[in-house]
């Protein structure tokens, strides 16, 4: 069973950056890929960014592509999250999570991970 901590979250203005990490560990095989997801209170958990642990395939919501980077160090067996150009709307819990293998779910659906990070809270202030 793979373990998932997220860190990195915080308080920064509108207009800052963060860089989230998840670091992974108990895995004693490579993952098909890991992602990014948020749940802001009273919405639904949303997708934000995946990538293939293997070749480094990302995806991205539209409504970070070209602000949030996704990024992996398979030395470090760690996932990255790069936010810039943060906005109020942008303040959510982040979870970091981890898919065994591919399914046809993935990588949007939630219901493609098999195990998740505890989050950590980014607030944006305007």
């Amino acid at each position: 069973q793979v373990l998932l901590v997220e860190s990195g979250g915080g308080l920064v203005q509108a207009g800052g950056s963060l860089r989230l990490s998840c670091a992974a560990s108990g895995r004693t095989f490579s993952s098909y890929a890991m992602g990014w997801f948020r749940q802001a209170p009273g919405k639904e958990r949303e997708f934000l960014a995946a990538i293939t642990w293997g070749g480094g395939t990302t995806f991205y919501a539209d409504s970070v592509k070209g602000r949030f980077t996704i990024s992996r160090d398979k030395a470090k067996n760690t996932l990255y999250l790069q936010m810039n150009s943060l906005k109020p709307e942008d303040t959510a819990v982040y979870y970091c999570a981890d898919a065994l293998k591919y399914s046809s779910r993935w990588p949007y659906n939630d219901g493609a991970y098999d195990a998740w990070g505890q989050g950590t809270q980014v607030t944006v202030s305007s």
